[in-house]
């Protein structure tokens, strides 16, 4: 590799020093078999060293590892059944057709396709809907705690977590960033029971139960107290609230919109090439 690194800082000499009329010629840096790597081949960044010691010895990286794959590549060729390579061929044209297809679709689409869904268009779409939007978990809003069994003035803590005030909000708030491994405030986003019930490392077994009977919930073990308090819930078979499913259904009409486009694209591509005549089935 020694006469490859005296070669690599003749080229980045010979690059720099060139005049403007001689920087389309091309520099050849090493060879494979019969294909040729050269200098402009090189991406920029491995190019770009540091200094010129740290230039050399990453572009002799990227020349050895080029030269490892390029090998590999043509004893791969030259061992692989025709068969094999057939069916290689076919598989880079089906990917290339895709990809083309695939990125064409996408221009058109960021250009030409209605991207805006209304508030309106989801609230119909959920009222006209219903029955695809029944809870399959039971949800709740919820004030999650956990904090050390040490915490000073505990009782002051659940005291504030079962008051519906405001400001007593506000003060459980501040205790509970100066004391509480967790904090989870939830009042004003749906969750499912069960993720609360990981928080609590414990199975509840009848949520149904649960919900009905409790709005305020603790428990205890060694190292530290857990705190609920539940400001709404919905149970399992009952219909989800639009809040909940709002980006669902975002999903859901923006994949009816992009499904239709691309069909009409490609309906309207068939009929202007059947009108030139440029289709013919034979």
């Amino acid at each position: 590799m020694n006469k490859l690194i005296f070669t690599i800082f003749v080229l980045i000499a010979v690059t720099f020093c060139k005049s403007g009329k001689d920087k389309e010629s091309r520099i050849p840096v090493a060879k494979a078999g019969n294909i040729v790597l050269y200098y402009d081949e090189i991406p920029d960044q491995v190019k770009e060293g540091i200094n010129p010691d740290d230039s050399i010895a990453t572009i002799q990286n990227y020349v050895t590892k080029w030269a490892k794959r390029e090998l590999m590549f043509q004893k791969a060729e030259l061992n692989l059944s025709q068969e094999l390579r057939n069916e290689i061929e076919q598989h880079l044209a089906e990917t290339r057709l895709n990809l083309v297809v695939y990125e064409y679709q996408r221009m058109m689409m960021l250009q030409k396709m209605d991207t805006i869904i209304s508030h309106e268009e989801l609230q119909n779409y959920y009222t006209n809907n219903e029955n695809s939007f029944m809870l399959t978990s039971n949800i709740v809003k919820a004030l999650f705690i956990k904090i050390p069994v040490e915490t000073p003035d505990i009782s002051k803590i659940k005291m504030l977590l079962r008051s519906y005030n405001q400001k007593d909000i506000q003060d459980l708030e501040s205790l509970c960033y100066q004391f509480a491994e967790r904090f989870d405030d939830f009042r004003e986003e749906w969750i499912t029971l069960d993720r609360l019930s990981l928080e609590l490392k414990e199975d509840i077994s009848n949520q149904e139960n649960f919900l009905k009977r409790n709005n305020y919930y603790e428990t205890t073990d060694s190292n530290s107290v857990y705190l609920i308090k539940i400001n709404d819930y919905r149970l399992i078979g009952s219909l989800s609230p639009f809040e909940y499913v709002e980006d669902d259904i975002k999903r859901i009409i923006w994949n009816t919109r992009r499904i239709e486009f691309i069909q009409d694209l490609e309906n309207g591509i068939l009929n202007e090439a059947i009108k030139r005549n440029d289709l013919k089935v034979y």
